[in-house]
């Protein structure tokens, strides 16, 4: 009589082992697109209705700045320097400040143990939550830049420049945010770190360059948002060089790759602790 291996007996434990490994290798796997897409819309489900008053003192707050500065500038190029930083300060308060306090609470409570489980790229869940919170800012940046302009005399012909200026200067900053928040070991830094980091674009962005001291001007220049101020401050010129505003942009942008690069590996290496 011969015996049949038990390895190859219907509903042996090997058996059943190696049909879920085939079904596994025959599962798709998710792809970054639609894995980003859907959690773009899950988180801005999520907060819609949690981060709205923030958005709003953002907006408030960029547009009491502005008020104050109207005391001391009347117009001219340091004009367009406030009101082009003001405008971008909404998005470094809400994708940087934010952004920072969400993924270091997410961390410090456990959550990403959940975000982990997912079947999704790690960078579609970085990218899905940066560009959730940065679309939030979309409203009051706009707000803010209507109204600086108004209260500078400033030409309005191109904020058109806010479609690419918001998102660029928004990836670069939420993806700081984020890799902020990710990398600090307790909460609280976290926040502490996203205070901070929106201090700097607040002083450093707002503030008219050529008031600042040399040193600090070279700390401007490593600011993410600085190219998305100089591009907005560029186009309310008479005649705007363009090729400057889109050179500045190009900037932003590869901050912003880097950026956001940089919290893909931070999300990465806070996930598997």
């Amino acid at each position: 009589m011969s015996v049949v291996p038990a390895e190859v007996l219907p509903g042996s434990a090997l058996s059943v082992a190696e049909d879920a490994v085939d079904a596994a290798e025959l599962g798709a796997r998710a792809r970054l697109w639609p894995s980003l897409a859907a959690m773009y819309r899950a988180q801005l489900s999520r907060a819609r209705v949690a981060r709205i008053p923030l958005l709003f003192v953002a907006t408030v707050q960029s547009v009491g700045i502005m008020v104050m500065m109207r005391g001391v500038v009347d117009g001219g190029g340091e004009a367009r320097s406030i009101v082009a930083g003001a405008s971008v300060l909404v998005v470094a308060f809400v994708g940087l400040n934010l952004l920072a306090q969400y993924f270091g609470q997410l961390r410090a409570g456990g959550g990403l143990d959940h975000y982990a489980t997912l079947p999704v790229p790690p960078a579609a869940v970085v990218l899905g939550v940066a560009g959730a919170y940065a679309s939030f800012t979309v409203p009051g940046t706009v707000v803010t830049a209507v109204v600086g302009c108004v209260l500078f005399g400033l030409p309005m012909a191109h904020l058109w420049v806010l479609v690419a200026v918001i998102p660029l200067a928004g990836a670069a900053l939420a993806g700081l945010g984020a890799a902020l928040g990710l990398l600090a070991p307790r909460p609280e830094l976290a926040t502490l770190l996203g205070q901070l980091g929106m201090s700097a674009a607040l002083l450093l962005g707002v503030l008219p360059a050529d008031r600042l001291p040399t040193v600090v001007q070279y700390a401007r220049d490593l600011l993410p948002s600085t190219y998305g101020v100089e591009a907005f401050a560029r186009s309310f010129g008479a005649h705007p060089d363009w090729a400057f505003v889109v050179g500045d942009l190009a900037v932003c942008a590869g901050v912003g790759v880097a950026s956001l690069a940089v919290a893909t590996w931070a999300y990465r290496r806070a996930a598997v602790r």
